[in-house]
């Protein structure tokens, strides 16, 4: 059974009203494509601004910032592993970041954090394997934690969104 503090949801996460909402982040952190443009254009030029001083991010790590002009306080920005087999560590370096990102919003005192579907899109993680692993390190995380009262999975297509339903509901 799914701890009832996953839930998934179909829309855009730059319009939640959560505590932090994640961003799968290239590692110069200063905004890119798909979930990065969209969070970086929604927050603002203060977003970028903020990021700039950070030094980057090497995937597997997170970092966080203000949210700016999004519903969300902040913004943890993670950067995924580009899938190449699987044989270069991408499994450990995908988990790594929700592990990180929850670590962070803990001492951030975030209770509630969206996330979107890590590496899934130009870093073509396959699909399945990205939902697991989001789902089952999200779960044992909060086996051991009970400050972080929801983890929202957000998806934006019906391949994303059948695989961590499969998983959600089981």
């Amino acid at each position: 059974m799914a701890d009832p503090r996953l839930k998934l949801l179909r829309g855009d996460i730059t319009k939640l009203s959560v505590d932090a909402i994640v961003n799968a982040a290239n590692t110069t952190l200063l905004g890119g494509g798909g979930v990065d443009g969209a969070i970086h254009r929604a927050a603002g030029p203060e977003l970028l601004a903020e990021c700039k001083t950070l030094g980057g991010c090497q995937p597997s790590e997170a970092k966080i910032t203000r949210g700016y002009n999004l519903p969300a306080r902040f913004v943890i920005h993670t950067v995924g592993p580009v899938w190449s087999g699987g044989t270069r560590g991408e499994p450990e370096t995908l988990a790594n970041c929700y592990r990180n990102s929850l670590r962070i919003a803990v001492d951030n005192n975030i209770r509630t954090i969206a996330f979107p579907a890590i590496s899934c899109g130009a870093y073509r993680y396959p699909i399945a394997a990205a939902a697991t692993s989001a789902v089952e390190t999200a779960s044992e995380f909060l086996r051991d934690n009970d400050s972080i009262t929801e983890i929202i999975f957000v998806v934006s297509t019906d391949e994303i969104e059948a695989a961590y339903q499969g998983l959600l509901s089981s």
